[in-house]
């Protein structure tokens, strides 16, 4: 373990009705040390994150109920910010990009080397242990924008993450309230008050206010 953070425990989802290729690629990720759990069907995905967080989401396309377009769009209009790669055989450009619109981070063509599913896996969305930022058990990938206490990713919904990424990044250091107002979806020091406090309880901080100037994440 390091900071925090057990190296090769990131969770995936992996959506992928046919059970062949989903039990090899679910094989092929667990020797690497991925914790893997499969969804055979888009209803079953929603069930699934419904109970747990996960830090990565592989999605097919054509499954069946709920297809993996609106399984992810569902999921992004929820404020979930894990990160998606899209694996279908669905090659269009129209698809291509329809995918990307929705808020997907990589999309890779059927048939494809699970090899090259491993590379970009760790290439892209394991967290870095050399730019990790870490304050007491919590431990934070500014690249992937992934939070962790201890080995338990923490889910923060899009406006608190932003805040948090943009005071953690600035350790020791004053950001400007009108920085932090700029990630709000209505901007105002009232809506800011309350997002901090929010940040504050749900991850057991403190967040130090200078007053008329801004907050600041002190490392003890």
């Amino acid at each position: 373990m390091v900071g925090g953070y057990t190296e090769g425990m990131m969770k995936i989802l992996l959506l992928e009705d046919d059970r062949i290729l989903s039990d090899s690629l679910k094989e092929l990720l667990e020797l690497e040390g991925y914790s893997v759990d499969t969804a055979y069907r888009g209803t079953e995905v929603f069930e699934r994150t419904f109970e747990q967080v996960y830090d990565l989401y592989i999605l097919d396309v054509n499954v069946p109920d709920v297809d993996g377009f609106d399984v992810l769009r569902s999921l992004k209009e929820a404020g979930d910010t894990t990160p998606a790669i899209y694996i279908t055989a669905l090659t269009d450009i129209n698809s291509i990009s329809k995918g990307f619109e929705i808020g997907a981070e990589d999309y890779i063509k059927k048939p494809f080397d699970p090899e090259e599913l491993l590379i970009r896996i760790k290439s892209k969305y394991t967290p870095s242990e050399e730019h990790r930022i870490c304050l007491g058990e919590l431990c934070y990938d500014p690249e992937s924008r992934v939070l962790y206490r201890g080995a338990e990713r923490v889910a923060l919904g899009e406006v608190q993450l932003n805040l948090f990424h943009l005071l953690i990044t600035h350790l020791n250091s004053l950001v400007e309230s009108y920085d932090l107002m700029d990630t709000l979806e209505q901007p105002n020091a009232n809506a800011l008050r309350v997002n901090i406090a929010k940040l504050k309880s749900k991850l057991g901080i403190e967040i130090t206010n200078i007053r008329g100037q801004g907050y600041m994440i002190e490392k003890v």
